[in-house]
């Protein structure tokens, strides 16, 4: 009963016209049930009248079943006899319209399939026709299905061989000079007035590589050298080259930019940490282990292709060379930089002055640790 009202009262906020009657019909019949016939009798009329107003046939059949079983019930045979008239009259009613609209469907489906049955025998014909053309026509496709295959295929070849060659060329030059490259045939060297140059090596490599197999060697600075690539792609620096056990390294080129100083010294602080890293795993397993010397200096330097065979991008001047004075007069595990470097990272690093140290070739040179 409670959701019963609950419903009529939803009914009457939405304007919901059938769900009044519906809601008033079932309210009727639950008090009819509960034996409060005066309130059943007066819901019972509201959804008559409500039905009415509304013209659903089919929801005041029901309620004029509910009401006669009603009068039936309270002793009131005329009436439940009156209202039971009305219901079957009501019924009548339904019947004939379904039984009408019965009749119109199958005088439109007799309709339908003898229209059907036209079109289906003109279709037949079209079949035929179409058929034989479409024939030629599948005829003609496959060939030239065959000959777009064959391009197809040869194109992707001719596309996959291109995009080798271009991942293969982006792996030796960096991206710029390797379009340049492509375009031109050839590309020019170029000077640069400022860039950070960085050289690793590792200390006593010649005594611990007697200790290790070729295949064990080839691993170990293989394990290393794709972590500092990793490193230095990070920190947008350009890989020159590996010589032996030496790394080097170049920020700021191919194209310039004001931050190479402090993007290379970042990525030296990591190498170190990583190396660390890998000393540690490698004195757990007993095994012989790298130590790292990282130097870096700062300067003008040329840079180009070399060679017209196996070519290689390289860079050259006074500034590669102290870079490397740089690593071979550091220490292990640490990072040795020059005084033109230290003058460009020494707000953003901690640095350690070692004084003025004797360099192969450079005489006494400025040098710093960064810690």
């Amino acid at each position: 009963m409670e959701y019963q009202n609950k419903a009529l009262k939803l009914a009457v906020e939405i304007g919901d016209k059938t769900m009044q009657a519906t809601a008033l019909g079932n309210i009727g019949f639950d008090y009819m049930r509960l034996g409060k016939f005066k309130e059943a009798e007066e819901y019972l009329k509201q959804a008559i009248a409500k039905a009415d107003s509304t013209g659903i046939k089919d929801k005041n059949f029901d309620f004029e079943i509910y009401i006669s079983q009603f009068y039936d019930t309270t002793g009131r045979p005329e009436l439940a006899l009156e209202h039971y008239k009305r219901a079957m009259v009501l019924k009548d009613t339904l019947f004939n319209v379904q039984k009408g609209k019965q009749m119109t469907r199958n005088e439109m489906n007799y309709e339908f399939d003898k229209k059907e049955a036209i079109a289906k025998a003109e279709q037949e014909k079209k079949d035929v026709r179409q058929r034989t053309i479409r024939n030629s026509i599948i005829g003609i496709l496959a060939g030239v299905l065959v000959f777009l295959i064959v391009v197809y295929r040869q194109r992707n070849k001719i596309k996959t061989g291109k995009k080798r060659s271009d991942e293969l060329l982006l792996n030796i030059l960096p991206e710029e000079v390797a379009e340049e490259l492509k375009e031109k045939g050839s590309a020019e060297a170029k000077a640069f007035d400022e860039v950070t140059v960085m050289f690793t090596d590792f200390k006593g490599f010649t005594t611990i590589a007697e200790n290790l197999t070729a295949k064990e060697l080839v691993a170990e600075i293989d394990y290393c050298f794709k972590g500092f690539d990793d490193i230095i792609h990070k920190y947008g620096i350009e890989k020159i080259k590996t010589i032996g056990d030496s790394y080097m390294a170049a920020g700021g080129l191919p194209i310039p930019n004001k931050t190479h100083a402090k993007d290379v010294v970042s990525a030296a602080l990591e190498i170190v940490q990583f190396m660390e890293a890998h000393k540690q795993q490698r004195l757990k397993e007993g095994k012989p282990i790298f130590e790292i010397r990282i130097g870096i200096n700062t300067g003008h330097v040329v840079a180009g292709i070399v060679g017209v065979k196996k070519f290689a991008y390289d860079i050259w001047g006074d500034t590669v060379n102290l870079a490397s004075r740089m690593e071979s007069s550091g220490e292990p595990g640490k990072i040795n930089i020059s005084g033109t470097t230290y003058e460009l990272v020494k707000n953003d690093f901690t640095c350690t002055y070692r004084g003025k140290i004797q360099a192969k070739n450079k005489g006494e040179v400025d040098m710093y640790f960064v810690s």
